[in-house]
């Protein structure tokens, strides 16, 4: 019979100690949103992602060009065969190093975006922290995650920490 005992006060214990639990969710992607930092460095990528891709644009038009001005004297005969397949194993390797500005591009801009974008995670997951421990919060729950199929909007601790980010309402 003492085991029953021990197994009903440890039962009753733990569904105790979850009661005193405080759970709260906050839609992050809405507070990401209104953060000042986070509109700027958007703008920043924004600018970068345009400069590269109008720098882009234009490589690719000029190789386009070379291909057909190569083409129309393979058409006309001005240009002698073994000439014509010299110029376009050149205009091959100008094809690559598209694909390699590409590809650094790519990483150049995935390299800025942490850069600009990891001190905004910090100051977000700082004052997240900071709600949870000023607002007795055991757990807060990310909603726009996906994570919650149900929450009192009591919870909702997206508020709070708009309040303690300086973001208006």
């Amino acid at each position: 019979m003492n085991k029953y005992v021990f197994s009903a006060l440890i039962f009753l214990g733990l569904s105790t100690m979850v009661q005193a639990q405080k759970f709260g969710y906050i839609s992050s992607q809405e507070i990401l949103e209104m953060m000042p930092e986070f509109k700027t460095a958007n703008s920043e990528l924004d600018v970068m992602k345009g400069m590269f891709e109008k720098k882009g644009k234009e490589m690719v038009a000029a190789l386009q060009a070379k291909y057909q001005d190569l083409q129309k004297k393979q058409d006309t005969g001005t240009m002698a065969p073994i000439e014509i397949q010299k110029q376009a194993e050149t205009l091959k390797l100008e094809e690559k190093g598209l694909g390699d500005f590409e590809k650094t591009t790519q990483e150049t801009i995935y390299k800025k975006t942490e850069e600009l974008l990891k001190p905004l995670q910090e100051k977000f997951n700082k004052a997240v922290k900071d709600v949870a421990a000023e607002n007795g919060f055991t757990y807060i729950f990310d909603s726009g995650a996906g994570l919650i199929l149900y929450a009192d909007p009591a919870n909702d601790a997206t508020k709070l920490l708009k309040t303690k980010l300086g973001i208006a309402q």
